[in-house]
C-alpha cells in the first residue's frame, strides 16, 4: 500500500540481477480488475490518515494475529489469480516472491489448487505475523526474525527461515552524510538532528506536538513528510523544526541524524536499524504498526515511549554516545543476516505436489478454507 513493499521488491530485483538471474516486478494490486485495486489504496489512504479509528476495526476484524474464524483474502486471491499465472507463463519465472501479504495469499491459493506451477516464496517484512500474511499453500517462508518465523511455523507448519531485513547496501555505509550534517549544523548548530517519519502518505498523530516539544527541549526535528505536501508546509511555519519532501537520499540522511522517531516499524525503521541509527517508537499508527513497533521493542531493537516525557528520556539517551546507544546500534544491525534472493533461488524451479489444507482451525484458513 505504500512505498516499502516497492522498496523491498526493487532491492529484490537488483539483488537477484546482480547474480546473473532476471525479475520481474508486479504490483498485486494491479492484477486485480475492473480497478480495485486503486479503489483499496485510495480506501486504506483514506483510512489511516483520516479514519484511524476505522482502521483499527478492520485490522481487528481481518488481519490481527490469534486463532478463531475471520473473513479472508479468498476473494482478492481468485480475482488476482487468472493474471499472476498469466504472468508466470509470460515470463518463463522460476519462482515467486510475495512481499505484500494479499500476494502471499494469492500465491498460496494457487499453490493449494495446483494452479501455479512454480514455487512461492514468501517475504514477511513485518516484525509482527498478522494472520493474513499466513497461507499453507506457499512452499517458503523467509522473515525478519527468529520470532516471526516461530510465528509462521505454528500458524501453519510451513517451512520458515529467517534472513533478515531487505535494504541497500548504501544504508550501512552511510554514503552521503556530511551534506546533511552541514545543512543540520546552519539550521540549529549544536542541537542533535533527530528524524521523525510519517511514512511515504505523511501520515502521523498529533506530529506538531511532537514536534514542538522536541524543538522546545534542546533537539533539531527533522520531519520527513513524504508525499504530503501540506504537512511540509505547515511544519516548516514551527520554530525550530526542518520539514523535508520527498528525499531521495535516505542512506546520507539517517547517516547524518542521531535518532529515528517511528510510528510505523515499517521499512524507515529498518534502514534506520543497518545505518545505526537507534529508533525510537511513539504513537504509531493504528493495527499493524502499533503491534510492530511494540514487537520490535519487545525484542531489543527499538524503544518505545508511551508519552512526552518518556520520548525526551528515550532521546536523551540514545543521542549521547554511550553504552546504551552502543547497545542499541549493535542489536539494530545484528539483524541484519542472510540474503532471501539466495534462499528465494535454491528453491527455484523445484516443483511439488499441491498442498491440502486440513485444519480449518490453523491461523490464516479462513482466508483460503474455499479455495483447497
Amino acid at each position: 500500500m505504500g512505498a516499502g513493499h516497492d522498496t523491498v521488491a526493487a532491492e529484490l530485483v537488483r539483488r537477484a540481477r546482480e547474480r546473473g538471474a532476471d525479475a520481474v516486478t508486479a504490483d498485486v494490486l494491479d492484477l486485480l480488475p475492473y480497478r480495485l485495486g486503486a479503489g483499496l489504496r485510495h480506501f486504506y489512504r483514506t483510512s489511516v490518515r483520516h479514519l484511524p479509528w476505522a482502521y483499527a476495526a478492520l485490522y481487528r476484524l481481518f488481519l490481527r494475529p490469534g486463532p478463531g474464524r475471520r473473513p479472508g483474502d479468498t476473494a482478492l486471491a481468485r480475482l488476482a489469480g487468472r493474471r499472476l499465472r498469466d504472468l508466470v507463463d509470460r515470463t518463463g519465472a522460476d519462482v515467486v516472491v510475495p512481499v505484500f501479504h494479499v500476494g502471499a495469499q494469492v500465491t498460496g491459493h494457487l499453490r493449494a489448487r495446483g494452479e501455479l506451477p512454480v514455487p512461492s516464496v514468501v517475504l514477511v517484512i513485518d516484525f509482527l505475523v498478522h494472520r493474513q500474511w499466513l497461507h499453507p499453500g506457499n512452499d517458503q517462508y523467509l522473515c525478519l526474525t527468529e520470532d516471526a518465523a516461530h510465528q509462521v511455523r505454528e500458524g501453519i507448519g510451513t517451512p520458515a527461515a529467517v534472513c533478515g531485513p531487505v535494504v541497500a547496501p548504501g544504508f550501512s555505509e552511510g554514503t552521503g552524510a556530511e551534506g546533511w550534517r552541514r545543512l543540520f549544523a546552519r539550521h540549529a548548530p549544536g542541537r542533535p538532528p533527530v528524524l521523525l517519519s510519517s511514512g511515504a502518505w505523511g501520515v502521523a498523530s498529533r506530529l506538531d506536538t511532537t514536534v514542538r516539544l522536541l524543538a522546545g527541549h534542546g533537539f533539531l526535528p527533522v520531519v520527513l513528510c513524504g508525499a504530503n505536501e501540506r504537512l511540509r508546509r505547515e511544519l516548516s511555519g514551527v520554530p525550530g523544526v526542518l520539514a523535508l519532501g520527498w528525499v531521495t537520499d535516505m542512506p546520507g540522511l539517517l547517516g547524518a541524524a542521531r535518532a529515528l522517531v517511528d510510528n510505523a516499524a515499517g521499512q524507515t525503521a529498518v534502514q534506520a536499524l543497518a545505518a545505526g541509527l537507534p529508533v525510537v517508537g511513539y504513537r504509531p499508527i493504528p493495527g499493524h504498526g502499533a503491534d510492530g513497533v511494540r514487537r520490535m521493542a519487545a525484542l531489543g531493537l527499538t524503544e518505545a515511549a508511551p508519552d512526552g516525557p518518556a520520548l525526551l528520556a528515550a532521546l536523551r539517551r540514545l543521542t549521547t554516545d554511550g553504552p546504551r546507544r552502543r547497545e542499541r546500534i549493535a542489536a539494530g544491525r545484528a539483524l541484519f543476516r542472510d540474503d532471501p534472493v539466495t534462499l528465494a533461488l535454491s528453491l527455484a524451479g523445484h516443483r511439488r505436489e499441491p498442498v491440502t489444507v486440513r485444519d480449518p482451525r490453523a491461523p490464516g484458513q479462513g482466508s483460503n478454507r474455499g479455495g483447497t
